[in-house]
């Protein structure tokens, strides 16, 4: 396939970045019509990749739609997209959220010039990362991300929004210095930056800088602050409560996914023997995060803090399925990633508008909406459903795929025990998930909210689109994992999957 379509995909909201920072702040219609054009080609250019996409047996492992040019000759850097069946449904999700965030965006009046820029940039930024397949283009990509983010937290956001937006800062910064370091010895040991070069292990080692064991950590934490894993987590629940609604959605449903993708891509694929010594290790945190951040999550009142509590618990989820190191719980750690995003996109986006149209995040506060908000509570129960893992919506899909991979996991000990002990975490989730539903829609209804707006047309729109992804994943999702095990299965085999 000539044509780049990868780059039209990548640099397209970039493009309408630049394009927004040129027209007059008065013109918010312009700006924000700028912001869905830029933002809806990319997504309908991915839908035709993803339907493109080559699903058959000898396409496992091979990269497609692939784009490569010299970049910088002295280091050997190359300019390299392409996607495989892990990586082209993260770049649709991408995609998809990215333009939808523009939609639940709409409302914004203040500075909406710098705002529907920044939101631009950081979808060009992710889809960076899911794409590239050079290690330079890859922590170039990995680290734009931060500017837009800091800025849409610390100027749009509410509450201790400086200090949340600094914090965040400083936990990326710090899991990318380490990254670095991993990224820079790996070049030292291979002579090279070709993620597809160094994971299939057709170069030979050019000198020694440290045991491959180092560098497995130093990527891994990096990838781990970002996911984040207990004990990275604590950037999170600020982030999220304080950020603006579709950077939120953005947040939880396509950034954190970076510390999944990156595990599998890099710690997992390149270094097979290091990730199934330490994978005990790292399936224990991953039962402390699952356990932990379910606890956590029972105990607060605000609904965007409950929301970003209950990621950690998913997340965790994540990390079991990638180290059970078994195709099928790589698989449901994938699906996971994706239908995580669409959930808890879903979520941020109706706990925004509860925040918006009502003026109170405390979940004492609420009750009896069912009756005013019909729309609003019908939307967020099936979304609180699929979180918590109800049949035939993708959260049930993404959870048995990795509770049934990691129970017949032959690569680690004692897995059956550890899986056990993360349904565990399915039980909490629904006492959770139930009692804020039941504490914000139902029980006897208050008068004081008898003047409240139901979601108008636009966000009757997006809602419905999200809560279609997630049944129609929970109904099939052969649609993606058909995709993800593609990618998967290159991987599963050096496990002897």
């Amino acid at each position: 396939m000539d044509y780049n379509y990868l780059s039209t995909i990548l640099f397209l909201p970039a493009a309408g970045a630049i394009i927004i920072a040129f027209i007059s702040s008065k013109n918010e219609k312009a700006i924000k019509w700028t912001a869905f054009i830029f933002t809806a080609i990319p997504l309908i250019l991915a839908i035709y990749l993803f339907c493109a996409f080559d699903r058959s047996l000898s396409a496992a492992g091979v990269i497609q739609f692939e784009e490569k040019y010299l970049w910088i000759a002295p280091l050997n850097a190359h300019y390299h997209l392409g996607v495989d069946g892990l990586s082209m449904p993260l770049v649709l999700l991408t995609t998809f959220l990215g333009f939808l965030a523009v939609l639940i965006s709409w409302k914004v009046h203040l500075r909406p010039r710098e705002y529907f820029a920044w939101l631009l940039l950081l979808e060009t930024s992710i889809i960076g990362v899911f794409a590239s397949l050079d290690l330079l283009l890859f922590f170039i990509m990995w680290e734009i991300e931060v500017i837009p983010m800091y800025f849409l937290i610390s100027i749009w956001g509410s509450g201790r929004k400086e200090y949340s937006s600094i914090k965040y800062v400083l936990y990326t910064l710090f899991g990318s210095a380490f990254m670095l370091a991993g990224i820079l010895s790996l070049y030292f040991t291979t002579g090279s930056l070709s993620i597809p070069d160094i994971a299939n292990g057709g170069l030979g080692m050019v000198q020694a800088i440290m045991p491959a064991g180092a560098i497995f950590w130093l990527l891994f934490i990096g990838f781990a602050v970002k996911l984040p894993m207990f004990p990275f987590h604590t950037w999170l629940p600020d982030a999220h409560t304080d950020a603006p609604t579709a950077v939120s959605v953005m947040l939880a449903g396509v950034l954190i996914k970076m510390g999944g993708y990156g595990m599998i891509r890099l710690c997992v694929t390149m270094f097979p023997g290091p990730a199934q010594d330490y994978a005990q290790l790292l399936i224990i945190l991953a039962l402390i995060g699952i356990l932990y951040g379910a606890a956590v999550t029972l105990m607060q009142t605000d609904i965007k803090r409950m929301i970003a509590y209950s990621s950690i618990s998913h997340m965790g989820y994540v990390l079991l399925g990638i180290f059970a190191l078994g195709q099928v719980s790589l698989t449901g750690a994938a699906l996971q990633m994706f239908s995580h995003g669409i959930i808890t996109g879903l979520l941020f986006a109706m706990a925004g508008l509860v925040i918006h149209n009502i003026e109170t995040r405390d979940l004492r506060q609420l009750g009896g909406l069912a009756r005013q908000v019909p729309t609003m509570a019908v939307v967020f129960s099936v979304a609180g459903l699929a979180s918590l893992g109800l049949p035939l919506t993708s959260g049930f899909a993404a959870e048995f795929l990795i509770f049934l991979g990691s129970f017949n996991s032959a690569v680690v000990n004692n897995m059956q025990i550890y899986t056990l002990i993360a349904v565990v975490g399915v039980v909490l989730t629904a006492g959770y998930i139930l009692w804020m539903i039941q504490q914000a829609f139902y029980g006897p209804p208050r008068d004081e909210f008898n003047g409240v707006k139901d979601a108008d047309g636009l966000e009757k729109f997006y809602m419905y689109v999200l809560v279609a992804v997630i049944m129609l994943v929970g109904v099939y999702p052969a649609v993606l994992t058909d995709v993800f095990k593609l990618g998967i299965s290159p991987i599963a085999r050096l496990f002897g999957g």
